[in-house]
């Protein structure tokens, strides 16, 4: 059993790593805030059944999304206030595949990977459906393992790597549109690429039905 009172010594390191998926999930600094200090605030009402020694990041990464889940995603969302450039630009994008190992096979869809702007990136990565966009964050952005992501999400690790296979999908097939739609590629390549990202799957994917 966790001591209540060393909650906030122990927890509050982790709030830059929250907030910055809080804003995220949010897409609104407020709401941010709110999802963050209502994560803190039931992380302090429930230390108690915290397993001193355990993954307190995890821990507190699953009341962050079980409260965004439960409490912020059904709610009308205000209008961004403000543009997300404080957080890492291009971080996801050069998490998915470095500049480096692209290079190395230089086929025609990989060679415009250096090719997008920040802004297009993140429209790409906040247009993603919920249940690709989470698992994503917590994978390429902050680094959870998939057995981690799987009890932070409540799924298996199975549907896990099946969002993750899908969500990285969906979001290179976003980015190439980005390319068609600036002219750096014609319609020939773009359909190509439609069909990559949509017939190819893995046995994992049918897991996520």
């Amino acid at each position: 059993m966790a001591d209540r009172s060393t909650f906030a010594e122990q927890a509050m390191v982790f709030a830059p790593q929250l907030y910055s998926v809080a804003l995220r999930m949010t897409r609104n600094p407020a709401d941010a805030e709110d999802l963050l200090q209502e994560t803190f605030l039931r992380g302090y009402r429930g230390f108690e059944g915290f397993t001193q020694g355990t993954n307190l990041r995890a821990w507190l990464f699953r009341i962050l999304t079980n409260t965004f889940i439960n409490s912020y995603r059904a709610k009308q969302r205000r209008p961004l206030e403000r543009d997300l450039a404080d957080v890492e630009d291009l971080y996801l994008y050069r998490r998915l595949g470095s500049l480096e190992e692209l290079r190395a096979s230089r086929s025609a869809e990989d060679q415009l990977f250096d090719m997008f702007t920040d802004d297009e990136v993140k429209q790409a990565l906040e247009d993603l459906p919920e249940i690709f966009r989470l698992p994503i964050l917590l994978a390429d952005v902050e680094g959870f393992a998939y057995k981690e992501i799987a009890e932070i999400l409540d799924i298996p690790i199975g549907t896990v790597m099946s969002r993750l296979h899908r969500g990285r999908k969906a979001l290179h097939k976003a980015l190439f549109d980005f390319a068609h739609a600036r002219g750096l590629v014609g319609a020939g390549d773009s359909s190509t690429a439609t069909s990559t990202s949509t017939s190819s799957t893995t046995p994992t994917d049918r897991d996520d039905a």
